[in-house]
Formats: C-alpha cells, structure tokens, sequence
C-alpha cells in the first residue's frame, strides 16, 4: 500500500530517556515509502498519580498519518482518565503498586485500555469528518504499559511487541490478520470477504483505529465491524530477576525479522554497546538491507536485568571488524585485476559466500553492510550513489 522511492531515506529520528528502573532508546526511519507514516509514544511517568508507571507504543499508519500522528498524542490520555481504567479503586492485584494513592487493579487497567481504544476510535472519527473531510488514513498500535508489578501488552494490528527474559522471548502480541480464523468470521459476519489475505481484497489488517470506511455497517457494534478498533491485551507479572527487554516495532522489522532472531539480535548488541539509540539505528538498518520496504519504527525498553557489555564480545567484535575490512580490500583488489573495479552489490555477493565467524546473531551480514559499504567507498571514492539502493536481496 502506497508507492515507492527510487531510492530510500535513511535519515533517523532517536530519542532515549530513563526513569522507574527502565532505559529507552528509539530509532524510525522513513525508508522506501514515499511517507513516514509511522509515530511513536515513550512516556516515564504517567498522569494522574501514576507516576511510577510507563507507556510506550509504535503506530503504523497506513493511508495517510492523520490517524497515526492522533494516536501518538492522545491515545494515552484517553486510557488513563476513563472511568473504567480507574473502576473499583483497587490496588493494583494484590497490593499497593504506587506510593501516593491507590491505583487501579488489573482488571480496571485492561478495561480502561479497551474503553480508550474505542473512545479514541470514536472521537476520531468525528473529528477527521470535520477537520478533514473525510479522512481514510487508518493505523496499528502497539503498546506496552508497565506499572511497578506489571507489564500489560496491547496490540492492534500487525505491529508486534516482544518481552525477552532468562535468555528467551517469552511472550509476543499476536497480530491481527484478516486470515485469521476468528478475525476471518467477524468480517464475514459483518458481509465483508478475505480475499488475497485482505479485508475485500484491500486491507492488511483486521483491526487497526482509524480506517472508516470499513467501520459502516448498520446493525453492527464497534467491535463487530470489517475492522475492530478493539485491543487485545495481556496482562503478565514482572520478574525482576529474569527481565531482560521489549521491543516494539512496526511490521516493517517484523517482515524481515522473526521474534527470536530480534531477540537475538538485540542481545548481541546490548553485549557491545549501552547506547540504546544505537542498538535500534542498527535494528533498522539490518532490516532495510534484509529488504524491508516499509516505514521502520523501533522502541527498545531494557529493564536492570538487561545484558551487560562484556569484554570478550567486544573483542569479537573489533576482530570482526577487523576481518571484514581485510576482506573487502582483498575482493576488491582481487577482482580489479580479473575483471576491472567491482561495484558493491558484487563486493556483498562474493561476501556471502564465505563463511564468516562471529556475524551478529539474526543479523548476520546484512547487519555489516554498512561497514562494508564504508570500507568500499573508501577504496573506490567515485563510485555513485546507485548502490545505496541496493537491498542485501539483491546481492544474492
């Protein structure tokens, strides 16, 4: 859905921060699309007395960032001042989770989560009609909020969050996909079809807010409709012993990266470096050379027990460096004797076919390309600029 450049923005917003025992990095990053439509949410701290609490999500949007950009701003403050997410006056499951008042129980937090999807959804639609005539945009959100004893999951869509802990992912948010079988009976239901694994052949995902024009059948509820603006969340119990990270991200990392091999990824990279805006200016300039085409979108959320750096991973990974750049000056010289000065998407085909130790878990070489890109324009200063287009599954 929409169109492509000719070549991609691989310019990056970043943004960290720390607060209530977390860490936060973030990294997005327009790419192909001809749009960032993609927005973000990373909150320490939340409104009313709950500050020790946090909220962090990834809106992906789709026709258009209306909805997205909305999302971004005030889907939170539709969650935390309804009625329901405060109901009953609990204590959070089972004891105080804040120091100045009681807060809300799991049970309340989910409904609250739910309600403000839907009042959002609703708001939204009136507003867009007014401001703008009309507007078609739709987006995914994905979300996670973290109270001191809980971490409660929230999805919508086709972004995904992952929690890794004791060395594993752990839990992941299911997308929601028209194929799916119950996804699949409520747009039945509601006399629309799947077809080529889209609402009426045209939508990706079965729920998502915005996306009105599959929101208009008479007769049928919010949550009944083509496409459900309604939120699954899980609640699960934090383990301060063996949680490690989440990671939020768009489908544009997840169609290039499964869980674990994220996951993997990003622990190998934590083991080198504590910058976290690092970390995920890497995720998405792996999953752009792994061939994502579409707007990227990242938050990565360490908790204490996150890995550490380590030395010996260090070592690893300037000898890495170090044989790479080696390698590429020796391809590069060798094929300039046989066959005259060789481009880079050569210079990466020859590489894939050795066997390099130590690449990056999940990331493998696609994780090097820049490295390798750098060494070559060193040795080849004139080359042009044809070959930043060039994803890594064009080089074999």
């Amino acid at each position: 859905m929409g169109a492509f450049l000719d070549k991609p923005k691989m310019e990056k917003h970043n943004a960290h921060g720390e607060g209530n025992g977390l860490r936060y990095g973030l990294s997005s990053m327009q790419g192909w699309r001809v749009e960032m439509e993609d927005a973000h949410t990373a909150v320490i701290g939340l409104p009313h007395g709950l500050g020790q609490w946090s909220f962090f999500a990834v809106y992906d949007g789709h026709a258009g960032s209306q909805v997205a950009r909305y999302c971004c701003e005030h889907l939170l403050e539709h969650i935390t001042s309804n009625p329901d997410f405060r109901g009953g006056g609990g204590t959070g499951g089972g004891g105080k989770e804040g120091a100045d008042c009681l807060e809300p129980t799991v049970e309340s937090v989910k409904s609250g989560i739910r309600t403000g999807f839907l009042q959002i959804d609703d708001h939204m639609r009136t507003f867009l009609e007014r401001r703008h005539g009309g507007d078609r945009s739709g987006s995914t959100a994905v979300g996670v909020m973290v109270s001191p004893r809980h971490l409660y999951f929230i999805n919508c869509g086709d972004s995904r969050a992952l929690l890794s802990r004791g060395g594993r992912v752990h839990f992941f948010t299911q997308d929601h996909k028209p194929s799916n079988p119950l996804e699949r009976e409520r747009i039945q239901n509601a006399g629309g079809s799947v077809m080529i694994q889209r609402v009426n052949g045209s939508l990706a995902v079965s729920r998502a807010l915005g996306d009105f024009d599959y929101k208009c059948v008479h007769g049928k509820g919010p949550t009944e409709q083509l496409v459900s603006p309604e939120p699954e969340v899980c609640e699960i119990e934090r383990s301060e012993a063996e949680d490690e990270f989440m990671v939020l991200a768009c489908d544009g990392i997840w169609d290039v990266m499964a869980n674990d091999e994220l996951c993997n990824f990003v622990r190998s990279r934590l083991e080198v470096t504590d910058n976290l805006e690092s970390v995920c200016n890497e995720i998405v300039d792996t999953c752009l050379y792994k061939g994502s085409r579409d707007n990227m979108s990242v938050v990565l959320v360490c908790f204490p027990g996150a890995p550490k750096i380590s030395p010996e991973a260090v070592k690893r990974e300037q000898e890495l460096d170090k044989y790479l750049q080696t390698r590429v000056e020796e391809i590069f010289m060798m094929q300039c004797e046989d066959e005259g000065v060789p481009d880079l998407v050569q210079v990466m085909r020859t590489l894939a076919t050795e066997s390099i130790p130590n690449l990056p878990p999940g990331g493998e070489l696609a994780s090097k390309r820049s490295l390798v890109e750098s060494v070559y324009r060193r040795l080849n200063p004139d080359q042009s600029d044809d070959t930043d287009s060039a994803s890594t599954d064009d080089m074999w």
